[in-house]
Parts: structure tokens; C-alpha cells; sequence
């Protein structure tokens, strides 16, 4: 299934679709891909540009060595298409904040699907890489997917404006790719491994780090078919030509 064009429709289209494929690839981890101990929640947050988040949390006490590869987590390091690495230090650009950790367990990693209303503004675009630091000086890892194109605001796509808080370097996209998916793993070290895609592209299943050494793949292709072929016909329509239905049409 191709990567559509969602910058053609309202944002409100993207954002249904955000909410169900959220919950199929929390099913997808759920399935046996995620070490013993280990379970993928959906979480609401409120607000007129929050979104639900993905967290993986550790629900029992950490296992014996060795039993973090259960599941499909794996050791082999992910290749994608860029690869950074730094032991820069995550320093806090806000020293007095506290993190909420949920009720129920440790939160070790989490997704975020970025939503049109995380760019629209200078200030929101700050509020949701404010929130991916101080996700990451938490040592919680994070994989981020982000299907629209850059704006005035990231030119250089979201990756950059994140990994340029932990070290600057230069970033120019693949010839054609402009869409980022990237993930980050937290340790020692720091790593960022960066998928470029573009619309059009089929989405290639990205690491998402469990712990320091360990991911498992999330399949995103297979989810966001799942996804796409389960909404009606009128909104795939929508997506696929750009145009919206007139609620005024004689059937």
C-alpha cells in the first residue's frame, strides 16, 4: 500500500486515521513481538493539538540477562538508510520538570504519529520537540512517524529539528524523499536511525528500541493497509483524489 498524500485533505481525515491505526499497531506488538514483561497501551491526551501516543511499558521486574530477546526483539542492529550516533549528553533546556510516569508500570518506549497540528505553528512545532526531549532525557525511546512534508518550520524535516538538541549536523534528504521516519535509541550512546520515504513509497517496518541494544520492528506497512482497507470507500476516495465529497450531491 502506498504512503497517500494526506496534506490534500483536512487535517480531521488524518487524524481518524491516526487514532485506528495507533491501535493496530499496538495490536501488532502485542502479538508476540514484544519481550516477555513488556505490552503496548494506547494513551489519550487532551487538547486541541495532542494526540494518542503509543507507550511500551514494563509491567514486572526486569528479567535474568538473556531473556530480553523474547518475542522478536533482537540485537542485530537495524539498517536504515542514515544512521547517527552521539554521546552528546541530553541536557534539560528546562530544569524544573517534572515527569509523570504511568500508574501502571515504566514506560520504556513510545511511538508518535505526527499530526498536521504539530507543525502548524512555531510554537506548536516547539511544544511537540520539548516533548519528544524530555521523553528521551527520560531514557525512554522513541520512534517517530511523520507522513507530512516539512514546512517554513522544519525544512530540513522533523529529525533534524530533534537531533540538532542533542548534537548539529547536516541532513540533506534522498533525491524525492522528503517524509521522515525515524527512531532513537537512548543509552550510553544516542542513536537515530532515519528512514526518508515519499509518498507513494510503501513503508518499510522501522526498529523500535525496547532497551539499550534491543528493538523490535514494527510493521507498519501491513497496519496501515489494515488501516486504509477498513475505512469506507468515500474517505479513500477523498485521500486518493484530494477532493471531498459534496454533502449537497444528489446520489
Amino acid at each position: 500500500m502506498p504512503i497517500h498524500d494526506w496534506v490534500r485533505v483536512p487535517a480531521g481525515l488524518f487524524h481518524d486515521f491516526h487514532q485506528s491505526w495507533s491501535i493496530r499497531i499496538k495490536d501488532a506488538l502485542n502479538s508476540g513481538r514484544l519481550p516477555k514483561g513488556l505490552s503496548a497501551l494506547v494513551e489519550q491526551h487532551a487538547g486541541p493539538f495532542e494526540h494518542d501516543v503509543l507507550a511500551i511499558e514494563r509491567r514486572v521486574a526486569r528479567k535474568k540477562k538473556g531473556d530480553a530477546t523474547a518475542g522478536l526483539a533482537t540485537m542485530k542492529r537495524p539498517k536504515t538508510r542514515i544512521v547517527r550516533r552521539t554521546n552528546n549528553e541530553i541536557y534539560a533546556a528546562r530544569a524544573n520538570r517534572v515527569i509523570v510516569k504511568h500508574q501502571l508500570g515504566r514506560i520504556v518506549a513510545v511511538v508518535e504519529i505526527v499530526s498536521p497540528g504539530n507543525k502548524h505553528s512555531k510554537s506548536a512545532l516547539d511544544d511537540f520537540v520539548d516533548k519528544i526531549m524530555e521523553i528521551l532525557r527520560a531514557g525512554i525511546h522513541v520512534l517517530i512517524i511523520d507522513l507530512f512534508p516539512p514546512t517554513s518550520r522544519d525544512p530540513l524535516g522533523i529529525h533534524k529539528v530533534i537531533w540538532d538538541e542533542i548534537v548539529e549536523e547536516a541532513f540533506v534528504f534522498p533525491r524525492g524523499k522528503k517524509l521522515i521516519l525515524a527512531s532513537y535509541e537512548v543509552g550510553r550512546d544516542r542513536a537515530a536511525y532515519v528512514e526518508p520515504v515519499a509518498v507513494g513509497d510503501k513503508l518499510p517496518d522501522m526498529p523500535l528500541f525496547v532497551s539499550p541494544g534491543f528493538h523490535v520492528m514494527v510493521p507498519l506497512e501491513s497496519t496501515y493497509n489494515e488501516t486504509w482497507q477498513a475505512n469506507p470507500e468515500d474517505y479513500r476516495t477523498a485521500v486518493e483524489t484530494g477532493i471531498m465529497p459534496d454533502p449537497d450531491a444528489e446520489d
